[in-house]
């Protein structure tokens, strides 16, 4: 039975306390698991839980039905040479232009030797 806290992220749609939601209601990760995509419709309900600890606040989950899902668009090969672009630009260095096998982190903007060289000589 659904019921409406009141500090809910979607007051206009269902809640559900955390793993209790109904049968043909799914998240985003599990329809794609079932090869699924949301296709456009609106989110139908949510679960929420409260987090202690570290984490305090709530966590949400918004559902989707199954049988208003379109199937996963299938990859093409422009689409596939775009994502392969995009993901040697997340491993390449804009400073010293060399590819790494990892992506860069993104809080440094740089590769870790461009980072620690510019605050060695800041210092």
């Amino acid at each position: 039975m659904p019921r409406q806290p009141s500090d809910s992220a979607n007051p206009l749609v269902s809640t559900y306390p955390w793993r209790f939601a109904p049968d043909g209601y799914t998240t985003r990760r599990q329809l794609r698991e079932r090869g699924l995509r949301p296709g456009g419709q609106p989110v139908a309900a949510q679960v929420m839980r409260r987090h202690r600890g570290r984490k305090a606040g709530v966590q949400v989950a918004y559902l989707y039905r199954i049988d208003l899902a379109k199937p996963v668009r299938p990859m093409t090969s422009r689409r596939c040479g775009a994502l392969a672009l995009a993901m040697l630009a997340r491993r390449t260095c804009p400073e010293c232009r060399v590819i790494y096998s990892y992506c860069l982190p993104t809080s440094l903007g740089m590769c870790i030797l461009c980072a620690h060289s510019e605050e060695q000589r800041v210092a």
